[in-house]
């Protein structure tokens, strides 16, 4: 697995009352209140984004920051060009300017900012759009018959298939699941820390736990024989699988089965959802399964 390494914050951060100085306190505030390492990245990165947009422009403090320059850095966001000449999408422009929003809320709870600027920001309004079409219970079988059951990577891949179709757990909390997560006694699993750092236990089927239970037995031991670990699913040097690798795998199973959906692991989790929906189940139901909070009409369309 990858670790991502921490570049340093754009600017001199030695003025404590520079924008640079201000942005490391923000992350390590953000850390120390235990949000997630993946919401600190993600802040850090669009952050300096807009931390070098204004050392560009000789602000070094945040003082000089009114609704006015923020809407300047907005039309910059909205007009930038990636290096492949394609501009930002939806999606990317709203990231930043929300990560901005949230630091100018922090500056202004911790005084350094009298009144917050980006109060009255609007964000670009995303389209509404569909999910794409699930897979359906043939389409689930043929991926499934994808792997390679004589070689202990194909089982492993079959049994975390499994797995994601029996229960619909999200790509990297069926990677981090441990031995100790399973309750075969009650036909359970234990979701631990998964989005917004919550514990869940989901239900899992006779069928999913039977594969587990192959694989334990004919291929983890192969794969594991060179490392400790408790993680129930483990690559060829018995670490964790890297959760692009699995996408991988999943998207050339889709292809090796004639299957030109888009989408990979998640295409799992949206087809049980859909599959729990037509077979009448309520819809307060899957969201604790998922462990998600969506509205009724977005459950039927995005679950």
């Amino acid at each position: 697995m990858r670790k991502f390494v921490c570049q340093p914050l754009p600017g001199d951060a030695s003025d404590p009352q520079g924008l640079t100085a201000l942005l490391d306190r923000y992350l390590l505030w953000l850390e120390t209140h235990h949000y997630a390492p993946g919401t600190v990245k993600v802040r850090r990165v669009t952050l300096s984004h807009f931390l070098r947009w204004c050392l560009e422009r000789s602000l070094t403090r945040p003082q000089p920051l009114t609704p006015e320059i923020l809407e300047r850095f907005q039309r910059h966001v909205y007009f930038y060009r990636q290096r492949n000449g394609q501009h930002l999408s939806l999606s990317s422009q709203s990231h930043r300017l929300t990560a901005l929003r949230s630091w100018c809320a922090w500056l202004t709870k911790q005084r350094v900012l009298e009144q917050d600027p980006a109060r009255d920001l609007v964000l670009p309004r995303e389209e509404q759009r569909l999910p794409r079409h699930p897979l359906s219970v043939t389409e689930v079988e043929a991926v499934l018959a994808q792997a390679d059951l004589t070689t202990p990577h194909g089982l492993r891949n079959r049994a975390i298939l499994e797995v994601l179709y029996s229960t619909g757990l999200r790509r990297d909390e069926a990677l981090a699941l441990e031995h100790t997560d399973l309750d075969r006694q009650r036909g359970t699993l234990l979701v631990r820390r998964g989005k917004g750092k919550k514990d869940r236990f989901v239900p899992i089927g006779a069928r999913a736990l039977a594969w587990i239970d192959k694989y334990l037995a004919e291929a983890r031991p192969l794969l594991a024989r060179r490392a400790e670990t408790p993680l129930l699913f483990v690559s060829k040097n018995g670490h964790r699988l890297h959760g692009n690798q699995l996408s991988k795998i999943v998207r050339d199973y889709l292809r090796g089965a004639g299957i030109a959906k888009p989408g990979a692991c998640h295409l799992f989790r949206h087809t049980t959802a859909t599959l729990m929906l037509e077979a009448g189940a309520d819809v307060r139901y899957i969201q604790a399964l998922l462990g998600c909070q969506l509205s009724h009409k977005a459950c039927r369309l995005a679950a």
